[in-house]
């Protein structure tokens, strides 16, 4: 089962419309796909049509005790409207957990513990985060095995980027193997000055953690949220999935 975590710790960069996307792709030629949502936002969540104010069980759940068996795992896992794709939705209850967890040690290890009672029953798992480290990235971070890094081209968010890869550095003097990290350009408009030159930036200033593949602006992943679908299924031929089937490809070959 292979882990894939989407993170920066800056917001709007394209994280759910990447673990979403990338989740599709895979479901698509049979893969069977796990999308966790871990942001308190539950953005997510909503996109699959369900309400994280009003779900009963949640990730959440996952950090209300250390120890986790089977039955508390597979309760959490809901339908989507891909038959290859589950879903272990967020609640706005996630919101609250950083302060709860100040108090109990082992929190950053919840969704690890919780994928070993998964390891036969998915190909892939996608793991969207919050853009706060804290907790929550922690169990991110520590559950994957490949971290794919959104950055929008544009300045500001080159500039969370920064923080983005002091974080992974951090967390990489904490783990026996260093995390391999993906960037991956999104929002990229050719005809504006600000795309071309962050574009030319990520490509100074981290050649060797650079995708080969660049997302760009496409009306067609709002349209595919607002049904509830993933974008390979509403459009497989636009530029957007386009971009993303070759971010895919070189993820595989990387394995």
């Amino acid at each position: 089962m292979q882990v894939w975590a989407v993170a920066n710790q800056k917001g709007g960069v394209g994280k759910t419309t990447t673990a979403v996307s990338l989740g599709g792709l895979l479901a698509e030629v049979g893969y069977r796909v796990l999308l966790i949502d871990l942001d308190p936002h539950g953005s997510m969540t909503s996109y699959f049509r369900y309400d994280p104010d009003e779900l009963e069980h949640s990730v959440y759940d996952l950090f209300e005790q250390v120890q986790i068996d089977s039955a508390r795992v597979h309760r959490l896992i809901l339908d989507t409207s891909h038959e290859h794709i589950k879903l272990m939705p967020a609640s706005t209850a996630l919101a609250t957990l950083e302060r709860k967890a100040v108090a109990q040690e082992g929190m950053g290890l919840q969704v690890a513990k919780a994928l070993r009672h998964l390891q036969t029953e998915y190909d892939y798992v996608l793991i969207d985060s919050p853009p706060v480290l804290g907790v929550l990235m922690v169990n991110a971070l520590a559950a994957c095995k490949h971290l794919l890094v959104p950055v929008q081209t544009e300045f500001l968010a080159l500039k969370g980027l920064e923080r983005m890869v002091r974080t992974i550095q951090m967390i990489n003097r904490a783990r026996k193997h260093k995390l391999p990290f993906t960037i991956v350009p999104t929002f990229y408009d050719r005809r504006t000055q600000a795309s071309v030159i962050s574009l030319r930036e990520l490509h100074k200033r981290y050649p060797e953690h650079l995708a080969n593949a660049v997302v760009p602006v496409d009306t067609k992943f709002r349209n595919a949220s607002l049904k509830g679908l993933v974008p390979s299924s509403l459009d497989a031929g636009s530029r957007g999935v386009h971009a993303y089937a070759r971010l895919l490809r070189s993820l595989v070959e990387q394995r």
